[in-house]
């Protein structure tokens, strides 16, 4: 016990390379599929070489880590990872498998208070914990909390046979304590479940270089909404049974002056914190719906969602004036969805449910967004008269490997068809997550498996492009 150390991995130390090539097709797999729909372009210009070019980068990055062990005589990874782990052989096999994987520097702890006090001492936090939960002494748990607390650790993945309940648990605690959590890998570990955490790392890192940090201030946004700057990008919506488009979301990008895109995150919480939410929902409604009469007159009819600002609950001649915005622009009412974060409506329940009942009475839809995060789910499904649900991806991802996770999907599912309600699943990127809905009977994905948001004069091709997983 209580056993520290540094390991330094050279290539061929451990011998035998069917793990690396394991992990090198197991990466490359993974890296082509984020990287095909990637959403973190910066330039307008530019933003299809990017995005087609960024497999290959991304692919090769990892290539140059996982071939090592094969001796093809590619640089080794910087990558610096710690495994915590009490059972000698199973630390040892972890130590193997991150060789196997071109991982340059490991470190190694056979507890929660030895790795603490490796932890203090270096110079900088390892990218990587690999941590075991059941320990003697200090548990993963407790072990976890002080990384957190004093940030000893960029990212953490659990390795456990422990209960899935309880490593979800874990990995929500770390969550809330601010951790990038790779998530989960049952034991025994092996070379790919342990490259799909290296996997998700080299991802988040890989979208970190390219997102550059931006100020923004509420100036910058009056003006960019007053200039037209801030456009709808759409998201396509697809029928789980024949694969068909059937709709769309249309999700707010800034194009600067200068080509360059700006993601929502960078300037969404600016316009809330400035009072300019009314201003881009309408901006929003006005140009998808000159989008979506191009495409009803060139015969693509697509139904449209548009994210609802707060203010629009507050507003008793919404419901006209928007009913009046859409017609003018040749729109049909009964075509647009407005989404409506749940936790919007009981801020002002009276006013609110006065409103989205008008607005459903002028023929909009009304989405209930992210279902299942905020407090008054079920009882705002009583009240107001939503026609679709929306099931937050916080619940879809994994869901299929997370009996919890998807006993809260098939819930969801089995009470909205029972409310009459649509449903449309948010956060679709791989064919499990695809398979497990459509069996579970959802009405349509939403999702980097069928698309990131395009801009307007891409969607045709890019619906084209779509093919229903088998």
């Amino acid at each position: 016990m209580g056993e520290v150390g540094v390991r330094r991995s050279r290539r061929g130390e451990f011998g035998g390379a069917g793990h690396g090539g394991s992990c090198l097709r197991l990466a490359a797999t993974r890296m082509r599929t984020r990287a095909r729909f990637s959403d973190a372009n910066s330039n307008a210009r530019t933003q299809n070489a990017r995005a087609a070019s960024r497999a290959p980068r991304r692919r090769s990055r990892l290539a140059l880590r996982a071939c090592e062990s094969s001796g093809e005589g590619m640089a080794l990874s910087a990558l610096r990872v710690l495994v915590v782990e009490d059972h000698g052989f199973q630390r040892r096999v972890a130590l193997r498998l991150l060789a196997e994987c071109g991982i340059e520097g490991v470190l190694e702890a056979a507890d929660g208070t030895s790795a603490l006090a490796l932890l203090e001492r270096q110079a900088q936090p390892p990218d990587v914990v690999l941590v075991d939960l059941d320990m003697p002494g200090m548990d993963g748990i407790e072990f976890i909390g002080h990384v957190a607390q004093r940030r000893l650790a960029r990212a953490v993945a659990l390795v456990s046979a422990l209960d899935p309940a309880l490593l979800n648990t874990v990995q929500t605690m770390a969550r809330a304590y601010g951790l990038f959590v790779l998530g989960s890998v049952e034991k025994p570990l092996t070379g790919d479940k342990l490259q799909a955490v290296l996997a998700k790392y080299e991802e988040r890192q890989a979208e970190a270089g390219e997102d550059e940090a931006i100020e923004v201030s509420g100036e910058d946004m009056r003006a960019a909404l007053a200039a037209g700057e801030v456009v709808p990008w759409f998201q396509p919506q697809v029928e789980f049974g024949n694969g068909k488009a059937i709709g769309i979301e249309a999700l707010a990008r800034w194009r600067r002056a200068d080509g360059h895109v700006v993601l929502p995150r960078h300037f969404i919480p600016v316009i809330e914190r400035h009072g300019l939410a009314e201003a881009l929902t309408e901006a929003m409604l006005v140009q998808a719906c000159q989008w979506k009469r191009q495409w009803d007159d060139a015969g693509m009819r697509l139904r449209l969602s548009v994210n609802v600002s707060p203010a629009t609950l507050h507003d008793p001649a919404a419901a006209d004036h928007y009913q009046r915005l859409v017609q003018e622009l040749g729109v049909d009412p009964a075509d647009v969805v407005l989404e409506i974060t749940e936790s919007l409506v009981m801020a002002d329940a009276a006013r609110g449910l006065g409103v989205l009942a008008r607005l459903r009475l002028k023929g909009f839809g009304l989405s209930i967004d992210d279902f299942g995060t905020g407090y008054s789910s079920l009882a705002q499904l009583s009240q107001v008269p939503f026609t679709e649900l929306k099931i937050d991806q916080g619940f879809v991802t994994d869901a299929h490997a997370q009996p919890r996770k998807r006993a809260v999907v098939e819930a969801s599912l089995d009470l909205a068809r029972k409310l009459g309600l649509e449903t449309v699943a948010e956060g679709v990127e791989t064919t499990d997550d695809w398979q497990m809905l459509a069996a579970l009977g959802c009405d349509a994905a939403q999702g980097f498996l069928v698309s990131p948001a395009v801009p307007g004069e891409e969607l045709v091709a890019t619906i084209g492009r779509w093919r229903r997983p088998n």
